[in-house]
């Protein structure tokens, strides 16, 4: 445990968690802005742009080798066995489709599950980034208990973020 922990010291004066938290939750708050687009699917993927952006400036900073294959794959594994991860997007933003009440429900439902999402898939990343994993090293049965307690966080963070929005 000890000799991990060294290695995540090291690994952090690259990209210190202060500044990752930071992009995290940049890239949190304009999914939470997509998802309140109302047409459907449109919103889901911009939030996915904004994911593969987000997990692409990660592994730049961490001289982890990118591709959007490798980024699509990874995600699918991790967020495969998450209902909310994988179905919760997909069904807010087609609830937009139903006039009056579904746009009602899409509009208060997807911002805060693309928010989570995002939080989530960006926690994930950063922690198997820090500690010297690759694409090609993640274990998804490993980190899908993390991303499903990053998605719960981060459900409150993003409903955090939308009330400021509001204030």
């Amino acid at each position: 445990m000890k000799e991990n922990e060294k290695k995540e010291e090291v690994v952090d004066e690259i990209l210190p968690a202060e500044k990752a938290e930071a992009l995290i939750r940049k890239h949190t708050y304009t999914s939470l802005g997509l998802g309140l687009i109302p047409i459907p699917f449109i919103d889901f993927i911009g939030v996915a742009g904004i994911q593969l952006n987000m997990v692409r400036k990660l592994a730049n900073a961490y001289d982890v080798k990118f591709t959007q294959e490798a980024f699509k794959n990874s995600v699918g594994a991790i967020i495969g066995g998450a209902i909310p991860g994988l179905a919760g997007m997909p069904i807010s933003s087609l609830m937009k489709a139903v006039p009056v009440v579904g746009q009602g429900l899409g509009v208060l439902s997807m911002p805060v599950v693309a928010g989570a999402s995002t939080y989530a898939i960006g926690k994930v990343f950063y922690r198997h980034f820090a500690t010297g994993g690759t694409f090609l090293t993640l274990d998804p049965d490993r980190v899908r208990d993390y991303y499903k307690e990053q998605y719960e966080k981060g459900e409150k963070v993003a409903t955090e973020m939308m009330d400021k929005k509001k204030a």
